[in-house]
């Protein structure tokens, strides 16, 4: 089931799509999501969608929050076992992470992909500077299937791992999900 809600504001509107898989979406849980991810509208243009789905994994109530920004996406997840926590929660980290790289997402995405004029740095939260690695490794990409793919990340013990799709020819990655499942990143053209 979707919902889609238009955010008014100061003359700024945000386009929450809202869906619920396992999960009846109430009007509290809606007025919960305009109110507290909408306080986040002054960093976006007016029309940016705001994708939320809310599900239940047994005792787990899960919130993925998803903006689509001029090529680029923030993303947020965070579950708890109170849906209004997971949402006060995953506010919380969708407003760190703009604030904590506003100055790379601004140069990455393009002029007017964020209202500049509304960042300001708290003092708890610094705008992140260079980005350090700590380690590069160069390895041979051989061709496998992803469930060989799978297999070999978890003989290594890693969270995710790199390889090339015996059936595409492409590089992919499978990862380690948070709920125990696994991803799957396949590029696209």
């Amino acid at each position: 089931m979707h919902f889609i809600l238009i955010m008014k504001g100061a003359a700024i509107y945000m386009k929450f799509i809202i869906s619920g898989r396992n999960i009846e979406v109430t009007e509290a849980l809606k007025d919960k999501v305009k109110k507290k991810i909408g306080r986040l509208e002054k960093f976006f243009n007016p029309g940016t969608e705001v994708h939320v789905t809310m599900s239940v994994q047994k005792a787990r109530q899960i919130i993925e929050v998803t903006i689509p920004i001029n090529g680029g996406v923030i993303r947020a997840e965070e579950s708890n076992v109170d849906m209004y926590t997971s949402i006060d929660k995953v506010c919380d980290i969708l407003e760190r992470q703009i604030r904590r790289n506003k100055t790379r997402l601004e140069k990455k995405l393009r002029e007017g992909a964020f209202r500049v004029e509304n960042f300001t740095v708290d003092q708890e939260i610094q705008e992140e500077h260079d980005f350090k690695v700590a380690r590069s490794k160069k390895f041979a990409i051989k061709p496998m299937t992803t469930e060989e793919a799978i297999l070999q990340m978890n003989l290594l013990g890693h969270e995710f791992y790199m390889y090339s799709n015996a059936d595409t020819k492409e590089v992919n990655v499978v990862y380690r999900r948070k709920d125990g499942n696994y991803g799957l990143i396949e590029p696209e053209f």
